[in-house]
């Protein structure tokens, strides 16, 4: 039985519902994100497109491209809220799916041919969503996660686009090579110096030559480009919480120590949110004395997953909590009312710098390990990190807790 894979991307999502909320906004050129000139654009709407603008460009370049756009900061909340209503109705309707992002699923639908017709069915899956949601949502419907999601970018906007089984590389072909899952725009630079601008030039290509040139991701896009993809649907899993805590050996009083354990803990928790595209509105310090009594500090925040704004928060929760005349077996954090949203949602306020910043060291995190990098306070406690991602979709692993 062949494989029928659904991808659902909801339109220029922040923009969709801020024009939800705010009507006068249809129809005119929208910029979601930071409001400073430092900022970082989030979403912009299809009217920007023509001025050159796209997500992730510093707001002061995008109001000079587009004078006349209406800039709006955003709010974390709002389009988590909206992203549920989409979530429930999905999780009604598809047997699996697999949430990839706030406005982005995937759906296996394999064998309801045979009952229903996967494309019937989706088709009225997207209809349902606009009606209850009024947000307008396109989706592609193939044998594959990419061929599907290219689909769906070529549906856009507000559309769907079905590529019969057998046809995967005939759709794929005439396409530039940009549109290709994984080729950003480094690849795209080295791939055009070769000569390679359309999907199907590279259809021709034997796998090895594109691996010489890019190494293992040479060998990916090859089968990207020729339809070739075996990724399953990850079941959805939505995950709550994510924490830490470290029962010492020895009871300590030593407060440099716990301060740096603290700052550890709440850096690699902060990368783990941002790796699982998360954000947390709710934090929480748990310190238990030698006496075996436990004691904790919950404090509501902003959505958010940068360090420099959770760091300073876990370090006056402590300082409050701390009492000096006992020593302390444990201490551990946790963060809650996580909400899914990608990296820009939480930084509409900070600066194309800091965005740059914290991208460059996850960057080096996902590659050599999530404690390659670390802040100098926290240098005592490498003992403190995950060797998996708490947002696979999995449950949490139970484990003992580890002796700092």
């Amino acid at each position: 039985m062949n494989k029928t894979i659904l991808h659902l991307d909801l339109d220029t999502f922040f923009v969709s519902v801020e024009r939800q909320i705010d009507s006068r906004l249809k129809g005119k050129p929208v910029l979601v994100g930071g409001l400073s000139d430092r900022g970082v654009v989030a979403a912009c709407s299809y009217e920007t497109r023509g001025y050159g603008i796209h997500s992730g460009m510093p707001m002061k370049m995008a109001r000079e491209l587009c004078p006349e756009a209406v800039t709006i900061k955003g709010n974390a909340g709002t389009y988590s809220k909206h992203s549920d209503l989409v979530t429930e109705i999905i999780k009604e309707y598809v047997p699996l799916f697999e949430k990839s992002s706030i406005d982005e699923f995937y759906a296996d639908l394999s064998g309801m041919d045979r009952f229903f017709g996967s494309y019937k069915y989706a088709s009225e899956l997207r209809r349902k969503i606009i009606n209850e949601t009024g947000l307008p949502i396109s989706f592609g419907l193939s044998v594959n996660k990419v061929v599907s999601k290219v689909a769906t970018n070529e549906a856009k906007p507000n559309n769907q686009l079905k590529i019969d089984y057998g046809l995967e590389k005939t759709f794929l072909a005439p396409l530039s090579i940009k549109k290709i899952p994984m080729v950003g725009d480094k690849t795209y630079q080295t791939l055009r110096n070769l000569g390679l601008r359309k999907v199907g030039t590279v259809q021709e290509m034997p796998m090895d030559v594109m691996q010489r040139v890019l190494g293992k991701n040479g060998t990916v896009i090859w089968k990207r480009a020729n339809g070739i993809d075996n990724t399953p649907v990850t079941p959805f899993w939505e995950r709550k919480s994510i924490s830490t805590e470290r029962t010492f050996d020895k009871d300590t009083i030593d407060v440099v120590k716990l301060k740096g354990i603290l700052i550890a803990m709440t850096e690699n928790l902060a990368y783990q949110l941002r790796r699982g595209e998360k954000l947390t509105a709710c934090i929480m310090v748990k310190i238990r004395y030698s006496d075996f009594n436990t004691y904790s500090k919950q404090l509501r925040i902003p959505y958010t997953s940068a360090d420099h704004i959770l760091i300073p928060k876990i370090l006056e929760m402590f300082k409050i909590l701390y009492n000096r005349r006992l020593l302390v077996r444990l201490i551990g954090v946790r963060f809650s009312h996580l909400v899914s949203g990608n990296y820009q949602i939480d930084l509409f306020d900070d600066t194309e710098e800091a965005l740059n910043l914290y991208q460059a060291l996850d960057a080096i995190r996902n590659r050599y390990g999530d404690k390659s990098v670390i802040r100098a306070s926290a240098m005592g406690s490498k003992t403190i990190g995950r060797m998996h991602n708490p947002f696979n979709g999995q449950p949490p692993i139970v484990l003992a807790h580890r002796k700092q």
